[in-house]
This record gives C-alpha cells, structure tokens and sequence, in this order.
C-alpha cells in the first residue's frame, strides 16, 4: 500500500545508469531506504534524481524490515540551493544530514529531529545565518532527542555544577556528561573544555529555556568540536563530513 510522508534526502547510492537507492528522512515515517527505479532518467516517473538535503513530498512503498523499501515520486519542495555557494554552508548542510542519519534507527520516526533538520538547512540558507551557530543548535537538540546529549550542567560523577566559572573540565563520551576538575583523574576518556566551550554550552541551556541568548562564533565552534567529539564517540568512528564542517570552519 502507498504511503505519503514529507521527507529529507539524507543520502544517495547509484544502482544503475537510471536508478538509485535513496535514504530519506520522513516526517511521520523516519529513516527509509528506497530504491529510486528510473529516477535518473531524463524523463522520470518518480519525479527524477534527487539530490542530497533536498526536500519534498514523498509518496512510497514500504517493504519488509531489512529490505528496500520502493518510491513511487519525490516533489521536490526546497532544493537548498543556497548552500551550494559556499563551502562552509554546504559542509555543515552535508554533516548535519549524516549525523541524522546516523543517529537515528531505520523506520524510527522521530518528527521533532526532522523539524529541527528542516529548520537548520533553511537558516542555512540565509544570508545572515551564522553557521557555527546554527550547527551547535543542531547537534545540541539533535543528540538530546537521540538519548544521547546527558547531563551538559552538572559533573556526571559528583553533581557538582559546572559552568563556564569552572576551571579544569572536561566532557566523557564513556560518563555521559561533563566531569568537573576533582574527578577527572579517575575518568580515562575525556575532551578538555575551555571557558568558550562551557560559555557556550550554557548560552545554549539558556536558549533552551526560553532567554534569547548571543552564541559568538568562537563558542560555537569550541561546542561543535566537543559534540562532534561525542558523535564519533558514541559511533565508534568520525563522521565522514565532520572534520570539513566542524574543523574547516574554524
């Protein structure tokens, strides 16, 4: 039976000369793996390529768990081409679509993190955007929707508050949260926060709540690099876009 969703292009595989599969993020749907048939050529009944953080709405047939799923037609809805102008736009864009897809199980529909992505890549696109900025939102609520953010105001050992008044801490991947200066010694694996990294990650609590809080880029770009730290943590491996998004935009 047909089903309708709106949906994110998460990730792109040649078949063939004229197909592809597809990964794609829905709404109501999650992660699906479909087999574009013909939608390379020329003259496609699907509604032809799609390409990489394109959206659109998105008609489909499910199949068994484990195995392809068929689309029937994309329409193209947004094709983002904005950030396709500059490096650090279409760096962040192409990261943020792997971290949701590889953070987020096939057929598991998570609607908030597809907001949040759909959100992200349209602010991406304006002139104004501040793209360490937006990206740190991104991860930050992306990995909390997940179960996978933890505890980013307190020491995950103690409880002892950390905040960016703190001296010595540090994030554990392995503790799930922040480690203040007097457990560090017993926790192995850990990522050394500055002050901009613990400024930032309390701006972020703060626009969490409610308070509309300024992130400077240098905090963002010290929280990117601790979230992103985590991800590969949590993964076991880097993000094949993380080092040109996180570190390339330094």
């Amino acid at each position: 039976m047909q089903q309708r969703d709106s949906a994110i292009c998460l990730r792109t595989t040649d078949y063939s000369e004229t197909s592809q599969i597809v990964h794609l993020l829905g709404r109501t749907s999650g992660v699906l793996r479909l087999m574009a048939k013909g939608s390379k050529r020329k003259k496609s009944s699907s509604g032809g390529a799609i390409d990489l953080m394109s959206e659109g709405d998105l008609v489909y047939i499910p199949h068994p768990a484990g195995s392809l799923g068929t689309l029937v037609e994309f329409t193209e809805t947004h094709s983002h081409s904005a950030l396709r102008t500059g490096a650090a736009r279409l760096n962040t864009g192409l990261y943020m679509i792997e971290l949701a897809g590889a953070l987020l199980a096939e057929a598991d529909p998570h609607p908030e993190v597809f907001d949040l992505l759909h959100n992200a890549l349209a602010r991406l696109g304006e002139p104004d955007a501040p793209v360490p900025a937006v990206l740190a939102w991104f991860q930050w609520r992306t990995l909390q929707r997940a179960g996978l953010r933890g505890d980013l105001t307190a020491c995950a050992a103690c409880g002892r508050h950390v905040g960016p008044a703190s001296r010595g801490a540090y994030f554990s991947s392995s503790e799930g949260g922040l480690v203040c200066s007097a457990c560090e010694a017993s926790v192995a694996e850990k990522h050394r926060l500055d002050h901009a990294a613990l400024a930032g990650l309390d701006a972020l609590t703060a626009v969490a709540a409610g308070r509309k809080t300024p992130l400077p880029d240098n905090q963002a770009h010290a929280v990117n690099r601790m979230l992103a730290y985590h991800v590969a943590n949590q993964l076991g491996k880097p993000l094949k876009m993380a080092r040109y998004a996180i570190e390339a935009g330094r």
